[in-house]
C-alpha cells in the first residue's frame, strides 16, 4: 500500500508539472469595457442544446460566438433551468464576440466577452414555439423587423418565453456572484414584457435601456453581463 501511495504521488506530481494550467485553461479574464476592451481565454458557446441553438454555423466557424467563461456557464445553466420551467419553448442565441475580444463590427460593443445577443423568441400561427429564420439573405436574422404589435409574417413575439429567459439569466448570474448590467430591447415593445407573469421581477431586478439605440433591437435583445474585469 505504501508503494502504491508513493507511486500515485509521483504520477500526480508529474501531471502537475506537465499540465500546470489544466485546471484553469478555460477561465477567462476580461479587460476594459464592453465598448473598449478585450478578452483573454475566451470560450465558445455550445452550438446547440436540448432547447437552444446558435444563429449560424457560418458565424460559429468565423469565430463570432466566443464569450467570457463565466458568461458561458450562466447561459448554459439558464437554458437547462428553462427546460423544466418552459419545456415547450425553444431559444436561440446570436452574436457574442471574438475569442480575444476587441473590435467586433458592426457592433459598437461585444468587445470583452460580456455582451451577448439573443434572438427574440417567437411562436408561429399555431402557437408553437419556433426559431426565427436566420440566414445570409436576412443578415442571419438581424434584418428582420417586427411591427408595433410584435408581429413578423406569421410569427409573433413570445414575450413570456423572453421574460422567463431574462429572469433565468439574472437568477443564474446572481447565484454565481455576478449580475446583469443591462438589457437592450426596443423600448416600444418593452411594455409587453411587463404584462407577463414575470413583469414585477423584471421591474425590480432588470435594467432595461429606455432609449432607442442606433439599431432597433426588436429581432434580438442584447444582454450585458456584470463580471469584474481588469
Amino acid at each position: 500500500m505504501l508503494i502504491n501511495r508513493r507511486y500515485l504521488s509521483f504520477i500526480l506530481s508529474v501531471f502537475c508539472l506537465l499540465f500546470p494550467l489544466a485546471g484553469t485553461a478555460q477561465q477567462s479574464t476580461c479587460h476594459g469595457t464592453t465598448s473598449n476592451g478585450h478578452l483573454a481565454n475566451g470560450v465558445q458557446l455550445p452550438s446547440d442544446g436540448a432547447n437552444f441553438i446558435g444563429y449560424s454555423l457560418i458565424a460559429r466557424w468565423a469565430g463570432r460566438t466566443y464569450v467570457h467563461s463565466a458568461v458561458r456557464d450562466i447561459i448554459v445553466a439558464s437554458y437547462q433551468s428553462l427546460e423544466a420551467e418552459q419545456p415547450d419553448k425553444v431559444y436561440q442565441y446570436a452574436e457574442t464576440g471574438f475569442e480575444s475580444g476587441g473590435q467586433f463590427k458592426p457592433h459598437k460593443t461585444h468587445r470583452n466577452g460580456l455582451s451577448v445577443d439573443f434572438m427574440t423568441p417567437v411562436v408561429d400561427a399555431e402557437g408553437r414555439s419556433v426559431h426565427l429564420p436566420t440566414h445570409l439573405l436576412n443578415k442571419f436574422g438581424y434584418s428582420i423587423e417586427f411591427d408595433g404589435n410584435g408581429q413578423y409574417q406569421d410569427k409573433h413575439i413570445d414575450y413570456t418565453a423572453m421574460a422567463t429567459h431574462i429572469v433565468a439569466l439574472h437568477r443564474e448570474a446572481t447565484r454565481r456572484g455576478y449580475d446583469l448590467w443591462r438589457v437592450i430591447f426596443d423600448p416600444t415593445l418593452q411594455p409587453a414584457l411587463y404584462d407577463t407573469p414575470y413583469g414585477q421581477y423584471l421591474k425590480q431586478h432588470i435594467q432595461f435601456s429606455t432609449r432607442r439605440s442606433w439599431v432597433r433591437h426588436d429581432e434580438h435583445y442584447h444582454v450585458d453581463f456584470a463580471v469584474s474585469c481588469q
